[in-house]
């Protein structure tokens, strides 16, 4: 029986972790398929306070991992494949095996939707990225491209603008999903350029290690052309990863847990952090914050109940 189990070993759970080991609570952390979650996938990362000349993503992670072990924090790599949330203890499922905690905290994060094309994956961190407020500073003064028609794909682009000579926001159809206010907005701003009708055939170069260009195909002429950007920023969503809590915890329409007064969810001992549960601001250090909110409620939460006990 374990007092708390994390799942997600991204910037909420590490963070979850380390105040839950800190309060004396033996935390294990079940690590997930993406081990140290979106950051692990980031190069340098300028904007988590406390390093002014920035860190590697998958270095900041490492530190927090360690910084939890050191308060006794325990790891187990491998994935949930099942969690019944139906009855205290709550028990999961993992790599086959049968894990039974009084009080679960929910860190699985949210996985970029990519778009699938070869050497894409490669690029990541490297001129290819789902998040502009990331990265959108090491392009300053070069032309970037947007994918994407909805109101993050506007977000996104907007936001370049404050560094890029140039932003290209392409489009599979001639109509935007997003907003009215929105697509006036990005229209309204001379360093916006709109390629409608249009999709991604090719991000250039893998072989060189950075982006250099895209090949675009127009859906209704099929003419190919080439242009020459320095990033790509993928804007067409992200899915939250809570399939295992379906008909279990209350989300929205696109899956994303909803939390009650903090990091609590519908079920009591079940707590949610980090972008499994935040789809506006989607940072760090907001994911880290949260972490520390679920840890510091679930302290409370298991004092309760043993004060309730007496």
């Amino acid at each position: 029986m374990r007092d708390v189990v994390i799942i997600g070993s991204g910037c909420a759970g590490l963070t979850a972790a380390i105040y839950a080991a800190r309060a004396n609570l033996k935390p294990l952390v079940i690590e997930g398929v993406e081990t140290g979650g979106q950051l692990s996938l980031t190069t340098l990362v300028e904007n988590f306070p406390g390093f002014p000349e920035g860190i590697q993503g998958p270095e900041l992670i490492e530190h927090m991992k360690k910084q939890a072990a050191r308060f006794g924090a325990e790891f187990q790599a491998g994935d949930v494949a099942a969690a019944d949330l139906s009855k205290r203890p709550f028990t999961l499922t993992v790599e086959g095996k049968a894990e039974q905690t009084r009080i679960l905290i929910i860190a699985s994060g949210a996985s970029a939707r990519w778009l699938g094309l070869e050497g894409e994956r490669s690029l990541i961190g490297k001129g290819v990225s789902s998040c502009a407020t990331c990265d959108g500073a090491f392009f300053r003064e070069q032309r970037v491209a947007v994918v994407g028609g909805g109101d993050t794909a506007m977000e996104e682009a907007m936001f370049l603008t404050r560094f890029a000579s140039q932003v290209d926001v392409i489009h599979r159809r001639d109509q935007f999903r997003a907003s009215k206010i929105m697509v006036d907005r990005a229209h309204q701003n001379e360093k916006i350029h709109f390629v409608m009708n249009t999709v991604v055939e090719e991000i250039q170069d893998p072989s060189r290690g950075e982006v250099t260009g895209v090949k675009l195909r127009n859906v209704q002429t099929k003419e190919i052309t080439q242009e020459a950007v320095s990033a790509v920023f993928v804007a067409i969503g992200h899915v939250p990863n809570t399939s295992l809590f379906r008909g279990q915890l209350d989300m929205d329409a696109d899956g994303y847990l909803i939390t009650r007064q903090g990091a609590g969810t519908k079920v009591p001992g079940v707590f949610a952090c980090g972008d499994v549960q935040d789809r506006v601001f989607r940072q760090a250090v907001t994911a880290a914050g949260s972490g520390c909110m679920a840890a510091m409620e679930a302290e409370r939460f298991l004092e309760s109940e043993a004060h309730s006990a007496q």
